[in-house]
């Protein structure tokens, strides 16, 4: 009797037990905002639970028409779905599967289980549906992050990487080219300067959003940095040939920008190109490459386009190792002033010393000014050297005239760029008050091109230093833009005629022509004359006769350490 009443009891707990889960079962899926579909094999029985009306609007009556899901599933996830639904086909217990639906920005995640027999025979099968819109949206804002550019909208540098990795794999294998084009823009940062970062940002959007028309399967367009925008062409030919790409570019570039003011802003490009496997079988090097060249474009005019080669690369590298030593030089001052002599043409006495200064590095030797002073005005150490040469050139110059007790002219070459600082006047006052120099021993040389590029300032910095009491020298005439006429308006004392006439005066009929011009209009004006680059008394003599004031060459003195000129300074 006890042992029946037992198992009267335990039967009742089951069913006590078995109750309370369904309970909870019903409760959890009641408050769910999932949809479940039950099917049991074996009574062929379906049941639908859950809150299946949010997610599809047909009825489940027979297990098969869960086929249907799939037509509200966005193509592209279709063949993943459907293998998820139909997991026992595959004999899987668990899968899963993220899809989007059609025409809705719902994402919902099927989740498929099914329970097997010993022989593995399918039993009964749960599907449930689930709402991860909000994950999923956060998952693709991460992706989108990870791969893509915020403010324009292309491939970042790093997918750009990914994927041109993907490129050279194919054309490696298929024995073919792969184009990397880095793209800037021109002055970029004078607009940022001149019209602010939002139109900056404005317009590298917009120049993004043309350059994204471009995107192939075979074109890839990414977004670096700033204003640097970078390519990638497979196989170029014909429509996604890097010349056609390059001019659709420009032409682009031919017409405004319309700002979001309604003002319209013109730019213009340059690129530069590297080629696999030509320049590199290397991803990133393509890549550094590409962009070597484009600096290179820019440093020679800007609004082009580059390619690579590797005479460019070890001219380009030979430079940036000449630029990296150069800073290291400026710390110590590791140069040296050579000083070159001018004399009187009919006289033979001594005028006065140009002066030129000398690099010699301990690895490579000595170095050329035309190789050093471009980059020096490139990256803006001209500043602190220039500002070196005039205050060690007249240091050593008041120490000539108490050695030697004697005047002439100290000629020193002045920078663009450091007649366009706003304290230049300023600081080489105070270095002529320093050493006590009267202030007509001291001649500036400036080119024509410095007083194109900025002409109202450096003028009138040229007028007050002339006010002083300086000399002012117009330095290579007849290189650049300046004419005759243009001479009176300029506040110069001296005219350097440059060396390319006294290469061709006597052999020339034209240049000779020139020359007895240059010489007539320039006494009319009341200018003094110094002729650079004579170099044989042929040259000296045609000088006399049309009556040139000055000298200056290896044919009368090479430049010089200050130990060689005693010897000179002297007489």
């Amino acid at each position: 009797m006890n042992e029946m009443q037992y198992q009267v009891d335990l039967m009742n707990a089951m069913n006590e037990k078995l109750k309370n889960d369904q309970k909870m079962m019903k409760m959890i899926i009641e408050t769910s905002t999932s949809a479940f579909v039950y099917y049991n094999y074996e009574r062929d029985e379906t049941r639908v639970m859950g809150e299946w009306e949010n997610y599809f609007d047909f009825s489940i009556r027979r297990i098969s028409d869960i086929q249907r899901t799939v037509d509200y599933v966005d193509e592209t996830y279709r063949d993943e779905f459907l293998n998820c639904i139909n997991a026992e086909r595959l004999g899987l217990e668990r899968c899963v599967a993220t899809a989007r639906l059609t025409d809705s920005r719902k994402w919902i995640e099927c989740e498929c289980s099914v329970i097997y027999d010993q022989d593995h025979r399918p039993l009964d099968k749960v599907l449930r549906f689930k709402d991860v819109t909000v994950v999923n949206d956060k998952n693709e804002e991460l992706k989108y992050m990870a791969y893509y550019d915020g403010m324009t909208g292309l491939y970042n540098r790093n997918y750009f990487i990914s994927l041109l990795t993907g490129f050279i794999d194919k054309a490696r294998e298929n024995n073919r080219e792969v184009a990397v084009m880095f793209v800037d823009i021109d002055d970029f940062r004078s607009i940022n300067d001149g019209m602010g970062l939002v139109v900056g940002d404005e317009l590298m959007m917009s120049f993004g959003q043309y350059l994204s028309d471009l995107s192939t399967d075979n074109c890839i367009v990414s977004h670096f940095t700033g204003d640097m925008y970078c390519i990638a062409v497979y196989d170029p030919c014909g429509q996604t040939d890097i010349e056609y790409i390059y001019d659709r570019i420009r032409q682009r570039t031919r017409q405004p920008f319309m700002l979001s003011d309604r003002r319209e802003l013109y730019i213009k490009v340059t690129a530069g190109v590297a080629l696999y496997p030509d320049a590199s079988e290397n991803v990133l090097e393509l890549i550094n490459y590409a962009e070597i060249v484009m600096l290179r474009a820019k440093h020679d005019g800007k609004d082009s386009i580059q390619y690579f080669d590797s005479i460019l690369l070890s001219e380009f590298l030979q430079n940036l190792n000449i630029e990296n030593k150069l800073r290291d030089a400026i710390y110590d001052m590791n140069f040296e002033m050579y000083y070159q002599p001018q004399f009187e043409t009919e006289s033979g006495q001594l005028r006065g010393v140009e002066a030129l200064i000398r690099w010699k590095d301990p690895e490579e030797g000595m170095i050329s000014p035309a190789q050093f002073i471009p980059l020096a005005e490139k990256n803006g150490t001209i500043v602190p050297i220039g500002q070196w040469v005039i205050e060690d050139s007249i240091r050593t110059y008041m120490q000539w005239r108490k050695d030697y007790d004697r005047s002439f002219i100290l000629s020193i070459n002045i920078s663009a760029i450091q007649y366009k600082r706003e304290d230049f006047v300023e600081k080489l006052i105070a270095i002529i008050e320093k050493y006590d120099m009267n202030p007509r021993e001291l001649e500036l040389e400036i080119t024509e091109t410095a007083l194109i590029d900025n002409y109202r300032d450096v003028s009138e910095k040229l007028k007050l230093l002339r006010d002083y009491g300086i000399r002012i020298s117009m330095d290579d005439f007849g290189t650049g833009y300046s004419s005759l006429s243009q001479l009176k308006s300029l506040p110069i004392d001296t005219l350097k005629i440059d060396k390319s006439f006294m290469d061709t005066v006597l052999e020339d009929d034209n240049t000779n022509v020139i020359m007895e011009s240059i010489m007539g209009m320039v006494k009319k004006l009341g200018l003094e004359t110094v002729a650079e680059g004579v170099e044989t008394e042929e040259q000296l003599e045609y000088l006399k006769n049309i009556q040139c004031d000055n000298v200056q060459g290896y044919l009368t003195g090479r430049p010089c350490p200050v130990s060689d000129l005693k010897e000179i300074l002297k007489d």
